[in-house]
């Protein structure tokens, strides 16, 4: 399998430590790939120009993490991300697109970040923080306790990339469960071995 990656990308990430915490990761190809300028190789498999995008060995083209990461945990072997019984894997969708979430008001952020100063985008960028204050809070009541799931593995990736591309904001101040939960969950392998670079 190849995955079409960048490793300042949370989703990459997040396919990743999916594969790491299976024990997968040895039959998965890193190819390093920009989507903003729009590679031939990426547009080949992957007509919207995103990462992540896994191929498969029989060269079938799998998009966006949240499918990848779901027929990774189908494959053979190794831990299951996606619980079977309905209420745990109802959490861990529910925590998952949560952690999506962030990921996308994050990401929506940084791209504005590099526009020119206006009033409309100052206007997309603190509602988008807003969005994701409004989302830590959630996790901060919430008990995550030490699970290694799609929800857990996801938030994970969240916190990762809001360290990355907001560090002076100090999230953890305001929310020290949720920062105590991360300072113990990421030393799990798959969080570890995947700590974002710029």
């Amino acid at each position: 399998m190849k995955l079409h990656h960048s490793p300042a990308s949370p989703y990459a990430r997040k396919v990743v430590a999916c594969a790491i915490a299976r024990g997968i990761d040895s039959q998965i190809e890193i190819v390093p790939t920009n989507p903003h300028v729009s590679p031939a190789e990426l547009l080949a498999v992957n007509p919207l120009s995103k990462i992540p995008c896994l191929v498969t060995g029989d060269g079938v083209a799998i998009f966006d993490s949240r499918v990848i990461c779901e027929y990774l945990d189908g494959l053979e072997g190794g831990l299951p991300l996606f619980p079977r019984a309905a209420g745990p894997r109802l959490r861990a969708l529910r925590m998952q697109a949560i952690a999506d979430g962030i990921m996308d008001a994050c990401v929506t952020r940084r791209m504005e970040q590099g526009r020119p100063h206006e009033d409309a985008r100052d206007a997309v960028m603190a509602r988008q923080k807003a969005a994701v204050d409004r989302a830590m809070a959630v996790l901060e009541a919430d008990e995550l306790g030490q699970t290694v799931d799609i929800g857990t593995i996801a938030i994970a990736c969240a916190l990762g990339y809001l360290d990355l591309r907001f560090a002076p904001e100090p999230w953890r101040d305001t929310h020290p469960k949720l920062a105590a939960w991360f300072a113990t969950f990421g030393l799990n392998p798959a969080i570890a071995r995947t700590k974002p670079q710029a």
